[in-house]
């Protein structure tokens, strides 16, 4: 029996493996075995449709199957995927396709992993202990929203009857909420029961109350005891894979627990991280956060996927893809576009081959990969295989803890989005929000300015209209919203929505 089998027990035809443990036991015994394994960051161009994926999912499979076909130990880190939206059809599902997929696809799709339950569960007896604390008169409001996997506009807004007068109350997809960021981000069950205890269940007399000031938090860790485990699978041909948390990086984090890569390195040698939607989303939450804010591993390689349709066929959105390559490139991490056809587009190869030196890209990575898998990427990966032997583990990126929060926005602005400072607008009412945040923060001890700063917005658009020409794209911040327990703040800026409805498609 190997260390890691120690620490993986069976659920369902799947595993599930504990990572904080296997962790915790390399920490305190340094000379166990261990890999070092490089991450490298699958993410994409932004989608012409936010219900249409562009194959993020289907080339992370194809590239680490051929990565281990040419004798590389290589594995990949996914996200589960939210089973009300993703699964039900209204974007590229979350398990890859065709020859491109996972074993057991409809588990993954599904949630059948266990997490995003049981994290709904235990956001929502917050919830109703923050219910039974109006009956008690501990608070007055409640700010922590409900969850649900199955969406409903109904309850976007709702207003509950305590018998002492009415309280506005939310309901927000499961991934979107403070509880699965503080999974996403935690290195133990003990940092989990430390951020529940001062995630913010209402106020009293405009006085914030943490959940820690009335409730036994073993309540809520108890529940989480096997979602805090990653799945792990693997590809149709066998390469290993591992699920945890995290998806929607429009709303949320949107990339895998940092316990689960952190699991994979060291397993493996090259770890393959998904990060949600596009490079204006997941990417730049990945490297800002993760990285920036959390100490996860710089990417050594990056690979940015687009549909050729994206790409090319409309001229007024056509400068994304080539600023997300750019951008990578601009950070020293080497960047790879791939191209991810569907069927009948074989012949466009050697045009798109050709719009791509002309963008001066690296070589293109061009194939059908629902169809062939990683059998297409095989003999195109010399150069990708060449920078991650030549490549050095990468500085630490600086953090940006104690930078003003509109000096942030503005930064990841210019960085992210391409709009420069002066161009980043404030909506009526968004200083107001702001001032508001920030005294909530001050009434719990915290600065405003320490807080991971978390883009909510559109997954389709990466401005406030990026059809306008350049110099007339701009960025408004509209609201902010406090999770304590998580250590972020969100930003909601462009169009943006919690409780997305899925799309008949």
């Amino acid at each position: 029996m190997t260390l890691i089998d120690q620490f993986t027990s069976q659920y369902g035809p799947m595993s599930k493996m504990d990572a904080f443990g296997y962790l915790k036991h390399l920490d305190e015994h340094p000379d166990e075995p261990r890999r070092h394994g490089k991450i490298v960051m699958v993410t994409a161009d932004t989608p012409l449709k936010a219900s249409r994926g562009e194959g993020k999912t289907t080339t992370t499979i194809a590239l680490i199957d051929a990565l281990r076909a040419r004798g590389i130990d290589a594995a990949a880190v996914l996200r589960q995927p939210s089973m009300g939206i993703t699964a039900a059809g209204s974007k590229g599902g979350a398990s890859g396709g065709g020859k491109a997929s996972l074993e057991h696809a409809e588990l993954v799709d599904w949630g059948l992993c266990g997490e995003m339950g049981a994290i709904e569960a235990a956001q929502n007896l917050l919830v109703s202990f923050a219910e039974k604390a109006i009956d008690d008169g501990l608070i007055d409001t409640i700010l922590v929203p409900r969850v649900s996997e199955v969406p409903s506009r109904s309850l976007r807004h709702i207003t509950v009857d305590h018998g002492k007068g009415d309280v506005a109350e939310r309901v927000v997809l499961t991934p979107t909420c403070e509880l699965m960021q503080i999974v996403v981000l935690s290195h133990s069950m003990e940092e989990i029961g430390e951020r529940v205890a001062v995630m913010v269940a209402g106020t009293k007399d405009g006085v914030p109350v943490t959940f820690g000031s009335f409730i036994d938090l073993w309540r809520i860790t108890n529940i989480l005891t096997d979602a805090v485990k990653p799945a792990r699978t693997q590809t149709r041909q066998g390469s290993p894979v591992y699920v945890h948390c995290g998806p929607f990086a429009n709303v949320s984090l949107g990339i895998p627990s940092l316990v689960s890569v952190r699991m994979a390195c060291a397993l493996h040698d090259v770890v393959v991280v998904e990060a949600g939607y596009g490079a204006d989303a997941g990417a730049q939450k990945w490297l800002d956060i993760a990285c920036r804010e959390y100490g996860a591993q710089w990417p050594a390689a990056a690979v940015i996927v687009t549909r050729a349709t994206t790409w090319r066929d409309d001229p007024t959105l056509s400068w994304r893809y080539p600023f997300h390559v750019q951008r990578l490139e601009m950070l020293d991490i080497p960047t790879f576009p791939l191209i991810n056809l569907w069927e009948g587009e074989d012949g466009q190869v050697e045009e798109l081959r050709a719009t791509a030196k002309e963008a001066e890209f690296r070589e293109p990575i061009i194939g059908n990969l629902f169809r062939d898998g990683g059998d297409a990427l095989v003999k195109q990966l010399d150069p990708f295989v060449r920078t991650l032997e030549a490549g050095s583990a990468p500085a630490q990126r600086h953090s940006h803890r104690g930078m003003s929060l509109i000096e942030n926005a503005k930064w990841i602005a210019e960085h992210a989005y391409g709009v420069p400072a002066d161009r980043v607008r404030l909506r009526d009412g968004f200083v107001d929000s702001l001032s508001d945040a920030d005294e909530l923060c001050s009434q719990l001890g915290l600065s405003i300015d320490d807080l991971a700063f978390v883009a909510v917005k559109s997954p389709a658009t990466m401005t406030d209209d990026d059809s306008a020409p350049e110099d007339r794209r701009t960025v408004t911040l509209k609201k902010v919203e406090v999770h304590a327990g998580a250590g972020v703040v969100q930003v909601n800026l462009t169009t943006s929505l919690t409780t997305p409805m899925p799309k008949i498609v």
